[in-house]
């Protein structure tokens, strides 16, 4: 195939950008109030020790990275080199962070935090927004009680999956009656 007679099409990305502020400024929990977003583990996790987040409980952290968050359940390792670009966190349940005592259990954590994040990535892969919604609804439900769930702001759940909150708030509105065609 000669490239000069076919030419080559390519697409452009559209983005903006907002260089002074940060989106944590602007997430606000469902009844209205400001949340704040873990300082103090912000500065643990900023340290470059490794914690893991209990396993004996129902607790974990979602990780506000740039352009989207993270999800680290029990047994997930969190902090040290891996979360550096971390730029905020917000605790699940009675968060408890632990020190691993040996080489062993720090890998252990590593490759638990690897399952969290294909676990989202399942869910991610999903071409329907919606869908993708009410997947990690569906799935937060199953670790947490409800009513701490809904308590979780739309824009943490859209940073997971790859939404608007906007659409996060769709669903819950509907209240899982997800419609597999329709694009929101």
């Amino acid at each position: 195939m000669d490239s000069d007679k076919h030419p080559r099409y390519q697409t452009a990305m559209v983005s903006t950008y907002y260089p002074d502020t940060s989106f944590l400024d602007y997430i606000v929990m469902p009844d209205g109030t400001e949340q704040s977003y873990g300082s103090d583990i912000l500065t643990k996790l900023l340290s470059g020790k490794v914690f893991i987040v209990n396993s004996r409980r129902r607790n974990g952290l979602i990780l506000f990275k740039r352009y989207h968050a993270e999800f680290a359940g029990p047994g997930a390792a969190v902090g040290g080199e891996y979360d550096r670009d971390c730029q905020g966190a917000l605790p699940i349940g009675n968060l408890s962070l632990l020190t691993p005592e040996t080489n062993e259990e720090r890998q252990k954590a590593f490759l638990i935090r690897r399952q969290w994040i294909r676990l989202i990535k399942q869910i991610t892969e999903n071409p329907v927004p919606g869908q993708r919604v009410q997947k990690i609804l569906d799935q937060f439900e199953q670790y947490f009680p409800l009513e701490m769930v809904n308590k979780l702001p739309n824009e943490a759940f859209a940073l997971l999956v790859g939404v608007l909150p906007q659409t996060v708030s769709i669903v819950r509105r509907l209240g899982g009656d997800v419609d597999s065609g329709f694009n929101y």
